[in-house]
């Protein structure tokens, strides 16, 4: 069925929520906006940063633009340890390479973040590619990412056999542009009305379902 499986990270293979989350709240106090809760503000994990606080907060995009700066302050020293992979995700990403799939990360998150996170939790090893947005391209969207992995792979002409994975309709629509299928998962932070409404090919509640769907391909 597929032979390039690409995932997303934040909600996909990592529950990053609490990093997101709070480092978000500490760049609206440092704007001097009122923080919501945690749980309000995971709206925030999977899409571009600069879009949601434009989108959610209504921000003016130069205001946008000091959100992300405040961001990354805390971001990129505490939040982005703040953070675990999922149950499962590990072994499944063992089984898919020794089954001769192609694995990839094609994440929203900064470039070097993405790499520094993967490493961190000894999971680097298991992808070809991994590639994250540009941190000086805000507006690199979801399909500029996926782009970049299916051309290092060398699957420009062969997108049939590639998927995204990933929790958000960000994920879903960046994979119809980018002329791919996609598979929704609701253990992250989007729900299965987000993801069959961005049009999913297939929506999974589980990384144990999400593995077997893959191995059914073989």
């Amino acid at each position: 069925m597929y032979q390039v499986l690409l995932f997303d990270l934040d909600g996909t293979l990592t529950a990053s929520g609490e990093g997101i989350t709070k480092s978000v709240q500490y760049a609206l106090c440092k704007l001097g906006r009122e923080a919501e809760d945690l749980k309000a503000l995971e709206v925030f994990v999977g899409p571009p940063l600069l879009e949601q606080f434009v989108r959610y907060c209504g921000m003016s995009e130069e205001e946008a633009v000091k959100g992300v700066h405040y961001y990354r302050e805390r971001y990129n020293v505490t939040g982005l340890f703040e953070n675990r992979p999922y149950e499962g995700i590990r072994e499944m990403l063992e089984t898919l390479n020794g089954k001769g799939y192609t694995l990839g990360v094609a994440s929203s998150k900064p470039d070097g973040l993405v790499k520094r996170i993967l490493e961190h939790f000894g999971l680097t090893g298991y992808f070809q590619e991994i590639v994250g947005s540009d941190p000086d391209k805000m507006k690199m969207s979801k399909a500029d990412v996926i782009e970049i992995v299916l051309d290092r792979l060398g699957y420009q002409d062969r997108r049939e056999a590639a998927v995204m994975i990933g929790d958000r309709n960000q994920d879903v629509n960046g994979a119809r542009q980018a002329g791919i299928s996609c598979i929704g998962v609701t253990y992250g932070y989007g729900s299965y009305e987000e993801l069959s409404e961005a049009g999913a090919d297939k929506i999974v509640k589980s990384v144990k379902e999400l593995e077997e769907y893959l191995l059914k391909g073989q």
